[in-house]
């Protein structure tokens, strides 16, 4: 576990926001980690062309935000009541929101942020920041997600991670075992070997002698990928999937029931590039339950 990382949540005053520190209230609970709540006031560039209206928009913002991290902090203390106490603290900044951000990542467990919001952190299509900083994160980016009308994260249920066998796979195999053991949950670990979703090529059939060839071996490598973390985590109960289908089918489906999804991601070049892989990139759009988004930290 990362005792001494904190958990940081972006904070805005929007109803996700809102279900996102109360998540992170929870999560840094059960990993016994402190919490950091931020709020990033940014004052477009264009007012500083009159100084006055730069300085009082400026002090509005502030106040704002201040609000914001006082309603949080309240909002934290009350998710965690009945649970191990967390060290709550918070922190205001003025700047680029995404840079603020990802300043922190060096130094925490995770980075949480809302699925939508007012604009600062998320909005329409996820916004620019959400994608910015789990493109570019070193720590692993939680997006906050419910599966009831109101928005609220699930609170039982596995945790799922998808696995391939790479790097980065191998990063988010890590962090799911970490959480499965800090929520006391199973972990679900699927393993999707080919992206199709209707009949295989040349009329091969689930039944083929080939196929079923493949799905052996397929089993036998998730098993090997799995080994090492069973031996360190063997009080975590792991069920293994193996399917031959979509990624994002058969994730979104295991989310469904899921309390967190976690992914792999490598995220793409600077900022002029900010895609991440296209499996992570929808399921933190439309999983049912929160995405915990994992890059590798080795960045060569």
């Amino acid at each position: 576990m990362s005792a001494g990382k904190p958990i940081v949540v972006g904070v805005d005053g929007s109803e996700s926001s809102t279900a996102a520190v109360a998540w992170a209230a929870r999560t840094a609970a059960m990993r016994k980690t402190p919490l950091v709540l931020v709020s990033v006031v940014h004052v477009p560039a264009y007012y500083y062309s009159e100084p006055y209206l730069a300085r009082g928009y400026g002090d509005d913002l502030m106040n704002a935000g201040r609000a914001h991290l006082d309603s949080a902090a309240v909002l934290a203390a009350q998710a965690v009541d009945g649970l191990a106490p967390v060290d709550i603290s918070t922190k205001l900044h003025e700047g680029q929101i995404a840079d603020t951000l990802l300043q922190y990542s060096d130094g925490a467990t995770m980075i949480v942020l809302g699925s939508r919001g007012l604009g600062e952190f998320t909005g329409a299509l996820m916004g620019s920041v959400t994608v910015a900083v789990s493109s570019h994160s070193t720590a692993p980016v939680a997006v906050v997600r419910g599966r009831t009308l109101d928005g609220r994260p699930p609170t039982e249920g596995p945790v799922v991670v998808g696995v391939d066998g790479s790097a980065v796979s191998e990063a988010a195999v890590a962090v799911a075992f970490e959480e499965a053991a800090a929520r006391h949950a199973t972990l679900v670990a699927v393993h999707v070997w080919s992206d199709v979703s209707v009949q295989p090529s040349l009329g091969a059939t689930a039944d083929d002698p080939h196929w079923s060839g493949i799905q052996s071996f397929e089993e036998a490598v998730l098993s090997e990928r799995l080994a090492g973390w069973t031996e360190r985590y063997p009080d975590v109960s792991v069920q293994r999937v193996v399917a031959r289908d979509r990624p994002v089918r058969v994730l979104s489906e295991y989310a469904e029931r899921a309390q967190v999804l976690v992914v792999g991601s490598h995220g793409r070049g600077g900022f002029k590039g900010m895609l991440l892989g296209s499996t992570s990139n929808a399921l933190m759009r439309t999983a049912d339950c929160p995405v915990l988004i994992v890059r590798p930290t080795d960045k060569a």
